[in-house]
């Protein structure tokens, strides 16, 4: 059974002039966590917050736990739990008060759930007569999910909970979502950084409001098609340009250190050929290996073939 259902949602903003959601529809199974992958801009923030009551849909229609996202919002708010991309807890208010203040307003109590944020409040709780504002980045991101699930929601929405904390935090973070997952809480979660899509036992890749592909991210790597090499020489900038103007190139882009490329043809010879261009554009230092694509590979080659 689906806890999330969303059914060609769309939302405007600006009388109708900018479109930030473009009939998406998707659903989410129950205990899974289904991610959003996307960079800033791509509607990620106008969706969940939708689906979360907090805006109204100027088309489609969804339903998050068999309810409806507009005519039964009172009811989805008492059921879900919703962690926004910015710090929204009260600065001036303890840890410790931060967390009563959200129980008793779900008509609930710390002891009552404590199970359910134990594992995430026992790495906080040092700092439990800290006020919220003088936590590190990570340390208010795990009081911000433990007042996201302190009332048991069925349902958990996390904008983009990684973005500003360190390596360390966001590990940890995702090893609490997997334990969260592990109660059949379903998470929907948004994130720009493609690393993470693997996380998730299914994604939806997002541009400009629209829906790239929905997979799991090992299928969506699977569905890459054709070969995929890694390329560098001494001169990076320059063998990006010159490999951009190559006959044979299909797709040329960086990745850190090192350029991404397709071939549009692979004959026995064709690695020979790119060598003996790459020596007349008086390139030195040419490594070139196969290599398998990542989700951030399969991304950019679908936002190719939609801008083509």
């Amino acid at each position: 059974m689906s806890d999330v259902v969303v059914n060609s949602i769309s939302k405007t903003y600006e009388k109708g002039s900018v479109l930030a959601v473009d009939k998406v529809s998707f659903s989410v199974e129950k205990g899974q966590i289904f991610g959003l992958i996307g960079p800033d801009g791509a509607g990620k923030t106008s969706l969940l917050r939708m689906l979360t009551t907090l805006l109204l849909p100027d088309g489609g229609d969804a339903k998050v736990d068999g309810l409806d996202i507009v005519s039964d919002y009172k009811m989805i708010r008492q059921r879900i739990g919703y962690m926004p991309g910015k710090f929204s807890l009260y600065q001036d208010l303890t840890v410790e008060e931060n967390l009563n203040f959200f129980a008793t307003l779900f008509n609930t109590s710390v002891d009552e759930n404590y199970d359910l944020i134990k594992d995430i409040y026992v790495q906080i709780e040092p700092f439990k007569d800290r006020r919220a504002g003088k936590l590190s980045g990570g340390m208010k991101q795990k009081l911000a999910l433990c007042c996201a699930l302190i009332h048991k929601p069925t349902v958990l929405f996390l904008d983009e909970p990684t973005t500003g904390i360190d390596a360390v935090s966001r590990k940890e973070l995702w090893d609490m979502l997997k334990g969260l997952k592990r109660q059949d809480i379903t998470i929907i979660v948004s994130t720009p950084y493609m690393d993470e899509a693997t996380l998730c036992d299914r994604i939806a890749l997002i541009q400009s409001g629209k829906i790239l592909f929905i997979e799991t991210p090992e299928n969506i790597i699977n569905a890459y098609g054709g070969h995929l090499y890694s390329i560098i020489a001494a001169d990076k900038k320059r063998l990006l340009d010159d490999l951009k103007k190559y006959e044979n190139t299909k797709s040329c882009f960086a990745f850190g250190e090192v350029l991404h490329l397709a071939f549009k043809t692979e004959n026995d010879s064709f690695k020979e050929r790119l060598i003996d261009y790459l020596k007349e554009k008086n390139h030195t230092e040419v490594e070139i290996k196969l290599i398998k694509p990542t989700i951030e590979d399969c991304f950019i080659k679908l936002m190719s073939a939609v801008q083509n």
